[in-house]
């Protein structure tokens, strides 16, 4: 012990780090199918840790949580916007009705047993399970007129709080999504979103679990003109333009290129290299030609890029038409293998809705790719280097917003700098996707900063927090753990029956995922996405966790302002 505080007054940031690796230990650690998380594993470790008394400069904190909270409104900043349209306001309303029934749920929590500020917003981040909650409600009260120990007992509440209420807050709606709701509602997940799934295709058969659709893979072969064939003394650049789903990629004569841009015609014995979807070229080329094998040393290069869609003609339309949408002929030869929004992988189907700032992943030649992606976006590997001169205007301009104060009963609040950089963060976020010269901040560089900012802060307050934890724990505890039962459950039932009856959100797949979404709940749309066997959540469940991440995040500064200071505690 004498050891660990002698290390403690040496180099406290030592048990930072130790908190963030051995609390990512055990939040990998599994018990059925739940499983604690990093940030909730990493805030118990520093509790533990502290116990040595450990004391690490608050300002670690504040700017570890600046870093945090910008990358997530930079990450959300696309799609928080895209939300706001007309076409998603039903599910935009469904994630605000359930934001908002939580806040009031922890607000009837607090005022009706007499919680004070710090527990209250605490409940509120376990219960709600919104880490960010700690760094804005935290923030809040150190801007409160009253002594500076009862400001350190209110924080240590909210770290109380969260550790207490963080468990159930995960697997309440793991239980509510995916076995109370389909069980009240008589669904079966698996063959709901089955259907899902065929609506968004038109129709066709969608695949049981451990199948693959062999007919979605792109491939090049090889087919050698037959002499009766329709083709020949026809024109080669009428051949590139006679298939809507395969591609030219280029035609050899005597093991030489053509020029498929020149005025030659087909002649028997050409061998025409064709890219396209499987089933396609197990069914045209028959017709015309016979598969042959690539003359020896031939190299054929085609490329797979990740375009971030910003062209406003896109956006708003679906996948199946997403070639009538540009001039460039280029385009009939590029084949869409894969779409993501917000890191996550959407269901590759013809109705799917295309948004901007997704990431489409394209399959065609290097010339192909770069006419279309003048047509499209950007590349992300454009974004390889940070836009230094926008980042740091981002984050001044988010640390100039938290200094704006208003007053809520009386009580001074502010954002903060949480509140600052989250709102800052969202525009450059949806600056980058519109105008994709500016604010570039690697896909890579924002999960950084976001994973490992939200670490290092709430290591920070496990720690700070550790010597007073237990005696807190011992007067609160099982009143706080039911307490946080119903900041969970309660704004699930009645958000979920809001939005079936009168949003009319009614399709099963679309209603869990906006519960899942709502409620901020990565864990219980992972465990949605194993009970669907497809992708068909991911879609609604972006709309509404990117209106929840922003609005839970703002509650802090809001339950700081409604809930009063118990000088008791």
């Amino acid at each position: 012990m004498e050891f660990l505080q002698w290390l403690a007054s040496q180099s406290a940031l030592v048990f930072l780090f130790v908190a963030v690796a051995l609390g990512y230990f055990a939040g990998k650690l599994k018990i059925g199918n739940f499983v604690l998380g990093g940030i909730a594993g990493t805030l118990i470790v520093g509790v533990i840790l502290g116990q040595v008394g450990v004391t690490i400069d608050t300002a670690v904190k504040d700017v570890f949580f600046a870093l945090f909270i910008y990358a997530v409104g930079y990450q959300g900043g696309p799609q928080f916007f895209q939300a706001l349209s007309l076409k998603s306001l039903n599910q935009l309303l469904s994630a605000g009705v359930m934001c908002v029934l939580g806040l009031l749920t922890v607000l009837a929590f607090a005022w009706g047993f007499d919680l004070d500020r710090g527990t209250a917003a605490g409940l509120a981040a376990g219960g709600l399970t919104q880490s960010a909650i700690i760094g804005t409600a935290g923030e809040t009260i150190q801007k409160l007129s009253v002594s500076s120990d009862l400001k350190s007992v209110m924080e240590t509440n909210i770290a109380v709080g969260y550790a207490v209420c963080y468990i159930f807050g995960s697997i309440g709606p793991i239980i509510m999504v995916t076995w109370f709701f389909p069980t009240i509602m008589r669904w079966d997940i698996r063959k709901e979103a089955i259907k899902l799934a065929e609506k968004m295709s038109g129709g066709s058969t969608a695949l049981e679990p451990g199948q693959f659709n062999a007919a979605q893979r792109i491939d090049t072969r090889f087919f050698e003109l037959k002499a009766d064939s329709e083709w020949i003394g026809q024109a080669i650049a009428k051949l590139d333009t006679a298939f809507d789903n395969l591609a030219v990629e280029a035609i050899l004569r005597s093991g030489q290129e053509v020029d498929l841009n020149g005025s030659d015609v087909l002649k028997a014995g050409d061998v025409v290299a064709l890219t396209g979807l499987v089933n396609a070229l197990e069914v045209q080329p028959n017709s015309w030609g016979t598969e042959t094998q690539a003359p020896t040393g031939y190299r054929l290069v085609l490329e797979n890029r990740d375009i971030v869609l910003t062209n406003p003609d896109y956006a708003g339309n679906k996948l199946q038409g997403i070639h009538d949408h540009t001039k460039s002929n280029a385009l009939r030869d590029v084949f869409v293998t894969g779409v993501r929004r917000m890191g996550r992988n959407l269901p590759l189907l013809p109705d799917l809705e295309i948004h901007k700032g997704d990431e489409l992943q394209l399959t065609g030649s290097p010339h192909d790719l770069n006419q279309v992606q003048k047509a499209i976006g950007y590349p992300i590997s454009a974004a390889a280097v940070t836009d230094f001169i926008f980042f740091g205007i981002g984050m001044t301009l988010g640390l100039l917003l938290g200094l704006i104060e208003f007053k809520i009963g009386g009580v001074p609040v502010t954002v903060g700098s949480g509140g600052g950089c989250l709102l800052s963060g969202l525009l450059f976020g949806w600056l980058r996707s519109t105008h994709p010269r500016y604010a570039a901040l690697p896909t890579g560089a924002v999960n950084f900063l976001r994973d490992f900012g939200l670490a290092v802060f709430v290591g920070v307050v496990g720690i700070s927090a550790g010597p007073q934890v237990l005696t807190t724990l011992q007067e609160q505890g099982l009143s706080l753990f039911l307490f946080g039962i119903g900041v969970t459950l309660i704004p699930q039932v009645i958000g979920f029956y809001f939005s079936y009856y009168v949003l009319r959100i009614q399709n099963p797949i679309e209603a869990l995922a906006c519960v899942a979404g709502g409620r901020s709940a990565n864990p219980a749309f992972a465990a949605l996405l194993g009970k669907a066997g497809n992708a068909t959540p991911v879609v609604t469940f972006t709309v509404t966790y990117a209106v929840a991440n922003v609005l839970l995040t703002l509650w802090g500064p809001l339950i700081v302002g409604l809930v009063s200071t118990n000088p008791a505690q």
